[in-house]
């Protein structure tokens, strides 16, 4: 009998609490072990919450750690799953918190991502987290193909007081994060992030234009881009390992960026997704306010994904 029809959604209810719900209904079943129906609807738990080909791992090894009698409350056991995400992360943040820089100035990020992935908020998210820390900041809005993009990122480069770069509707994104740079260098700017076009993923020329960014910034500036971050949509579930593939191998992405983790419906996903690309975890984004953008601790973000 499935879980979903049995239990009620795993994604409505918070993870601890379908493993819980599944697994110890009756205390001895840490005694006696595991039955093959409460390890098929412990799967289904988590595939609900999109870990993919990963939750087939968890639940092997959450049954021979039960087998063998290494988990005795349901506190151990939930620390024990804590734990194993944790070590699935090993890697997904970076082990030196700082971002790449340049030095010699100016500093340049590029924000990658399909559209309505928040792309745009997190640049501005971002500066206004550099400019707390006593960097000058500069944005570009290099997508010249939504309407409104140009008009979106001003109205956020007022709000943070810093300058903004922007191109006409329908010019070269290169050429506008090229502007941005000389801009940043004449007005001595720390930090120029430069905002890119994020239609379709699939569309190659996209990844044509983004890959021209690339070289120009770093024809103009010396190791630049500094620091390339993929914003995924953490609430799309297994789609974002699609798109961190198709980006990944389109440019070199250095960080990742997860919008929209103030849920962790879908989170199991980033279990999957930083298994399959190895690129570190940056930030994630857990509210719509300008501070709600966090450095990513892999511990942090375990206790999160499971729940109390």
């Amino acid at each position: 009998m499935g879980l979903a029809t049995t239990h009620g959604s795993a994604v409505s209810r918070g993870l601890w609490r379908a493993i819980r719900d599944v697994a110890l209904t009756d205390v001895s079943v840490l005694v006696k072990g595991l039955s093959h129906e409460q390890i098929e609807q412990l799967e289904q738990v988590l595939i609900e919450a999109d870990f993919g080909p990963a939750a087939f791992d968890l639940i092997e090894e959450l049954e021979t750690a039960v087998r063998r009698g290494k988990l005795k409350s349901e506190a151990a056991m939930r620390e024990w799953i804590v734990g194993k995400i944790v070590d699935a992360l090993d890697g997904a943040e970076s082990i030196e918190k700082n971002l790449n820089t340049n030095p010699d100035g100016p500093t340049v990020f590029v924000m990658l991502g399909v559209n309505g992935v928040g792309k745009t908020t997190q640049a501005a998210k971002l500066a206004s987290k550099l400019k707390s820390e006593g960097a000058s900041v500069l944005l570009a809005a290099a997508d010249t193909f939504r309407a409104g993009a140009n008009e979106q990122l001003q109205i956020w480069a007022d709000r943070l007081n810093v300058p903004c770069v922007t191109g006409t509707p329908g010019a070269d994104p290169a050429a506008v994060a090229f502007d941005a740079v000389e801009a940043a260098r004449a007005r001595n700017i720390d930090v120029a992030i430069v905002d890119t076009a994020g239609r379709l993923h699939t569309h190659s020329d996209l990844m044509t234009e983004l890959t021209k960014i690339i070289r120009v910034v770093g024809r103009r500036c010396d190791g630049a881009p500094h620091e390339s971050f993929l914003v995924l949509d953490g609430t799309i579930g297994q789609n974002i390992i699609q798109q961190g593939r198709t980006f990944s191998d389109a440019v070199p992405v250095t960080g990742l960026i997860l919008t929209k983790m103030d849920g962790t419906a879908k989170g199991g996903a980033v279990v999957q997704l930083h298994r399959e690309l190895r690129i570190p975890i940056r930030f994630i984004g857990v509210g719509e306010g300008l501070d709600d953008l966090e450095m990513f601790d892999a511990r942090h973000f375990a206790e999160r994904l499971v729940g109390t």
